[in-house]
This record gives structure tokens, sequence and C-alpha cells, in this order.
């Protein structure tokens, strides 16, 4: 163990070895993408390490501020020339590591500030290691160890820092690669020097799980080669689908670089916080992307979460072409104020648009000709013996002109507005009509009545009116719809 002397420094060590500014594992940074294998300021029970010869190392243990036990090894065998002191760690599995770090905090004691060591005292150490997939019964042989580095303090203590209870303490870190076997010992070699080593922490590094671009990347292994980059893809989070093959790639110091494409939220859900969330009731998203849902759109509603289409309400229907983003909307009602010039042979048909268009602005018009007899029930369609200029159905304008009229006949003419969603109703049609007659000759004779309908809601039916020039009353009739 040394002189009395030096026995006495390490007692004077282990009694200053609390006043160390900070628990020795508190200055790590213990960072996410960090996997520690050993670290000596966590371990409950004594450590175990083996020392060659035994009266090199001595395994000392402190408490700390929060009684909770410091171990260390210390050497101070500075007198005696030709030291060759060993200290082993146990076995530590690999876990994935390809490559390790090995973190080492020490106080190292100035020789010039110790009497009578010259040529014999020491202020470096090695670190050593050995690969092994068997974690006992190895023996220990030095030769069998290879050198990872000598070590040296950037800072040693002095015997006034003694005094003033102060101990200065260096960290150093060395990385060692590739590890091949299941597992590793660490050996540290004294050659002379006064030496607490005072915790050992030993890591690998990774790129830790992460999401990017709602794309999910998995723990990833760096490769030993620091300039070489593992290309990682990934795989979308939950109700999200790829727009662009998500990648991003793991760095030898575990950090995530150049991430590459990305995922988006499916129809019905919006992200939120990296993670895509279902539509709530009321809400909907039509198409997929990182867009946030919408509400409804007017006449339509949902109570169900994750919607992709609202649904219209009863009475408004959504045509096949109309974007989700549209309105519902609803057949027009009749048209208005229709205006009849006639002449001889021609009748010339003129209205006003509806009052309520249903919300479109796709509004065309068609004309119905029905012959009927004294009895309005008794009525066909007229065929193809009538002509209408320009047309009869698919009218843009609100006039047309009609031809070629038979004698000794009533014609009514039905003059309905429609829309995109009016052949998705099952309500009655609403229009305006207008009956003229023929005389013997053919020759139109006027107006004899009209009468419009208009449905007031899918519930309530529909208003009728007639109106007789023969017998010159205004009806009001209203079946249901």
């Amino acid at each position: 163990m040394g002189s009395p002397e030096m026995r006495a420094l390490l007692w004077k060590l282990s009694l200053l070895f609390p006043l160390l500014s900070g628990r020795p594992g508190g200055c790590s940074h213990l960072s996410s993408n960090q996997v520690v294998l050993l670290d000596t300021t966590t371990a409950i029970g004594e450590l175990g390490w083996k020392t060659y010869p035994l009266n090199g190392w001595d395994a000392i243990t402190e408490m700390d501020e929060y009684n909770r036990p410091i171990h260390t090894y210390q050497v101070c065998n500075v007198m005696e020339p030709n030291q060759n002191n060993w200290l082993r760690t146990n076995w530590i599995s690999r876990d994935a590591a390809q490559k390790i770090y090995v973190e080492m905090k020490f106080t190292l004691r100035d020789c010039n500030s110790i009497p009578w060591v010259l040529g014999t005292c020491k202020e470096t150490f090695n670190l050593y290691y050995l690969e092994s997939d068997e974690p006992h019964g190895i023996k220990f042989k030095p030769n069998q160890y290879s050198k990872i580095d000598t070590i040296a303090a950037d800072e040693s203590f002095t015997q006034m820092d003694l005094g003033d209870r102060i101990l200065k303490l260096n960290t150093e870190v060395r990385e060692v690669g590739p590890i091949n076997r299941k597992g590793f010992f660490l050996a540290f070699q004294d050659i002379g020097a006064c030496i607490a080593l005072v915790s050992v922490r030993v890591y690998y590094k990774k790129c830790p799980f992460t999401v990017r671009n709602l794309a999910m990347f998995p723990d990833t292994i760096p490769r030993v080669d620091s300039s070489s980059l593992v290309e990682v893809r990934g795989s979308c989070v939950k109700s999200a689908e790829e727009r662009d093959t998500p990648k991003l790639y793991c760095g030898a110091d575990g950090d995530w670089l150049v991430p590459l494409g990305r995922c988006i939220c499916s129809v019905g859900y919006e992200e939120v916080d990296g993670s895509c969330h279902a539509c709530r009731s009321g809400f909907y998203k039509a198409f997929a992307g990182n867009i946030k849902c919408s509400k409804c759109p007017p006449h339509s509603q949902t109570f169900v979460e994750a919607t992709s289409v609202c649904q219209c309400e009863k009475g408004y229907f959504r045509a096949e072409k109309d974007p989700p983003t549209m309105a519902c909307t609803r057949p027009p009602s009749a048209p208005r104020n229709v205006i009849f010039n006639i002449n001889e042979t021609a009748l010339m048909l003129e209205w006003s648009p509806p009052s309520d268009t249903g919300g479109r602005k796709d509004l065309t018009y068609s004309v119905i000709c029905k012959k009927c007899g004294s009895d309005a029930s008794q009525c066909e369609l007229c065929g193809g013996g009538i002509r209408f200029i320009p047309r009869h159905t698919g009218l843009i304008n609100s006039s047309v002109t009609v031809l070629d009229f038979v004698s000794n006949v009533n014609y009514t003419f039905e003059i309905e507005a429609m829309n995109g969603v009016s052949e998705l109703s099952l309500s009655p049609k609403q229009f305006t009509a207008i009956t003229i007659s023929t005389d013997q000759d053919g020759v139109l004779q006027g107006a004899t009545d009209w009468w419009m309908s208009m449905c007031l809601t899918p519930f309530s039916g529909y208003i009728g009116y007639s109106f007789s020039q023969q017998t010159g009353q205004l009806m009001l009739i209203h079946p249901p719809c």
C-alpha cells in the first residue's frame, strides 16, 4: 500500500471526497441518444472489481449529501518505483453497441507537490480493454488486453488544495470500436500515480426513436465509421399515409440528419402535436393532407368522428360533382310572373326566375306541353307535333316560343325550374302552368286559366294557386307534397 505518509494522504482524500463540487455523475449530461452500459454512480452495492496485485488499488465507498453511496478506487504508491497496479471491471455486456464510449472522472495529485518522489511519481494512467463472449472464468492476463489510451489529467491538485479542501475533478472520454464480441472488460493500469478514480460510465450512442413529419423512426445504432450515415425509412403514424417516402439519416453522434419525405393525415383526421386526431363531431376533412378539419358546410351535419363528408339535412342534396366543401342545396321553387303573347299560330312565353334558387347557380328551365280535355285530369303529353324554339328542355333563358298547334285542343304548358339536385328530390315538381286553346282552324284563342304549385317545406306540403279566366276566380289548393 505504500508508506504511512501515503496512507495518510489517501485518508485525507477520502475525507475530502464528499466536497467535490456536486455528485460525480451529476456533471455528466445524460442524453436521450446515449444507452448506458455501466455507471458506478448508480451502483447500490460494492462494485467488486478485481485488483492485481491485491495491495494496489483500494476500494473506498463514501456517502454523498443525499446519503447515496459513491464507489471509488484509489491508488497512491508514488514512493516506490516500477509500479504496475491493475484494476479490472466486471464483464460488461455490449448490448447493441458497435462502438463504446468510456467516461472517467478522477482526481490526480501533482507530483511536484509531493516530496521525495522524484523519478517514481507519475501523472498518467493507462486504459485497456478485452473483448469476451464469456462473462465469468476469465483469468487476468495483462498481455491479452489492448491499450485504448494513456490518460492524463487536465488539472491536478497540490498540498495547498488539500489544505483549502478543494479537489479538481477531471473528466476524460475515450471511444473504442468496433466491438464484435458479446461483451468486454475494462482495465486501468497505474504506473506510479496518486489517483482517485471517482466514477466510470460506459455507454454507446444511438439515434433515438423519433417522430418527424408524421413518420416514426426506430432506435438506430450508428456505424463505427463516423463519416458514414445510416439511412432509415420511417413508417407513418396511425391514421396517416405516405406522401413522399419518409427518410432520416443516423449520424455517428446519435443525431438524426437530412429529413426527407413526409406523411400526411388521412381523410377525416388532422395533425395535432405530431399525430393524427379524428375530426370531432360536426367537423370533416375530405382530403388527405396536413390541413385542419373544417366545420360542416351549411345544411349538412355529422354526428360521428373521423368524417370525410358531412351528410345533407333532409330536403337538401349534394350533386355527384359537387365537392364535399360545398353547401348542400335543394331544388328551386317554381318560376314566377309568367307572361304570354300570342298571334294566330305562335305562343311566346316569358317568366321570372324562381324566388328560391335552392342555393345553386346551375338553373335551367323545362316547358312541358300537355293536351287536355274538358277534364283537367284527362291530359296527355303533346308528343312531337308541337315545336319549341329554341327547345323545350335545358333552357338557359327564361323564354320560349311554341309553334304548330292543332285545332280544337286545350294545351297546358307547365314551366318548371330545375338545378343540379332536382333529380335527387322525391318531392313533387314545382312549376307554373298556363292553359290555352285553339279553335277549329287551329288559331290560338288565348289563355283560359293558369296556376302555380310550390312546395313550402318537405313536411308541410305545397300551395297551389289556380286562376280561371272563364269564372274569374282565384282558388287556393293545399294538397300534401
